[in-house]
């Protein structure tokens, strides 16, 4: 029996505290932080956010993402805890809510994190989000205007839900360390 590793995944709304927690939680369980769409996608991440193919958008993502898992399987197998901020579960969900139409059956031996679901009070999350000097993009308009969808759907997959509205990053570490992460539902297989 192969023995468990840590690997944990931060997913949630845009605004919930995601990219602010993610490296928070890493540097707190001495894990490697592994984005998810590698630094190779990015050029064509930025181009892709222009077009309205939303299968297409899923397709690439998906890419993204089963490339990222070589380097998830190579850490874990090594022994070395992984944290990502989004797996799968945010690209299924964001995508059919957007209306893709690609069926998924995703591979059984991918690694499974355990994943919290950060959530936060819809006007601190609005403000968090206008704060921010990204620009805003059709694909997080449409995220807007489904967001209560895009949350909900969340909840087809295993997840922990962390509240961050009105607490500082490192209390919401704190929150996902008070789980006792390493005995949760999902581990590396």
């Amino acid at each position: 029996m192969r023995r468990r590793h840590l690997f944990e995944s931060i997913e949630g709304l845009p605004g919930t505290g995601k990219s602010t927690v993610a490296p928070l939680l890493a540097e707190a369980r001495q894990a490697v932080l592994v984005p998810t769409v590698p630094p190779c996608y990015q050029p064509l991440r930025r181009e892709l956010d222009g077009y309205e193919n939303v299968d297409a958008r899923m397709c690439f993502f998906l890419s993204a993402l089963f490339t990222a898992v070589d380097q998830i399987r190579r850490y874990l197998d090594a022994g070395i805890p992984v944290v990502v901020e989004s797996y799968f579960a945010r690209c299924l969900t964001t995508h059919r809510v957007y209306g893709a139409d690609v069926d998924v059956i995703l591979p059984r031996n991918l690694p499974e994190p355990i994943m919290y679901q950060l959530v936060c009070e819809p006007h601190e999350r609005r403000k968090r989000m206008a704060a921010r000097a990204k620009p805003t993009t059709r694909w997080d308009t449409i995220g807007e205007q489904n967001a209560d969808r895009l949350a909900d759907a969340y909840l087809q997959f295993p997840v922990h839900q962390i509240e961050t509205s009105g607490l500082p990053p490192e209390q919401v570490v704190r929150a996902i360390l008070d789980l006792d992460a390493i005995g949760a539902d999902h581990a590396y297989r």
